[in-house]
């Protein structure tokens, strides 16, 4: 168990690496790090996915910290404009969102598995709804909790928010998940043929 999770946690930690991380959309630092979350949870389980969820968190609110763009308010909670409130809310968005990826790639994934639903459509669901999972709860919670001043960094007025929210959804958020259903099926199913993953191997996971 140890020696997966520091597996998957490497490409997390080094989210800035340009070899693993490209900016799709400057508001969400679109990457692939969000990938090894996933299938970490497919392998060793939601708990183990929340965990690995948390540390893409923690990587996430560190470079918008350190390299902040219009909206890293809503991911840093150093540079809040509504003090406590601000902190938490920024705090739930860099990271509890992106512990629910583990927690829904890895619940979903047991599900479809104890339906018998075959592997290859398995990993492509629990991808697509993994990364979608990330852009619906990031993207979701800065319009419930940040649609002032996410209108304020846009210049737009409060009744544009919704729009360009949905906007990002679906221009940004599904081109990804598409990406990551493949990359999960393709990745999970080469370590699954090649013998790396066993049944033995995930005792709390669902491989």
């Amino acid at each position: 168990m140890a020696g997966f999770l520091c597996y998957f946690c490497v490409p997390v930690c080094i989210y800035r690496s340009p070899m693993l991380h490209f900016s799709w959309h400057s508001e969400q630092h679109r990457s692939t790090v969000h990938i090894p979350v996933i299938i970490g949870s497919i392998v060793l389980g939601p708990a183990a996915g929340a965990f690995l969820g948390a540390v893409f968190g923690i990587c996430s609110m560190i470079s918008n910290t350190q390299a902040p763009t219009l909206l890293s308010f809503a991911f840093s909670p150093f540079l809040s404009t509504t003090g406590l409130v601000g902190v938490i809310k920024a705090l739930w968005i860099s990271i509890g969102c992106r512990v629910m990826i583990g927690v829904v790639s890895g619940w979903l994934s047991i599900a479809l598995k104890n339906i018998n639903v075959p592997t290859a459509v398995r990993l492509a669901i629990t991808g697509f709804v993994g990364s979608m999972t990330n852009t619906v709860f990031v993207m979701g919670s800065i319009y419930l909790l940040f649609a002032q001043q996410y209108a304020e960094v846009k210049n737009v007025g409060m009744e544009a928010v919704f729009g360009l929210v949905m906007g990002t959804v679906a221009a940004s958020g599904v081109p990804e998940a598409i990406a990551a259903a493949i990359l999960v099926t393709a990745i999970t199913g080469g370590l699954m043929k090649s013998g790396v993953l066993r049944p033995t191997t995930a005792v709390t996971g669902s491989v």
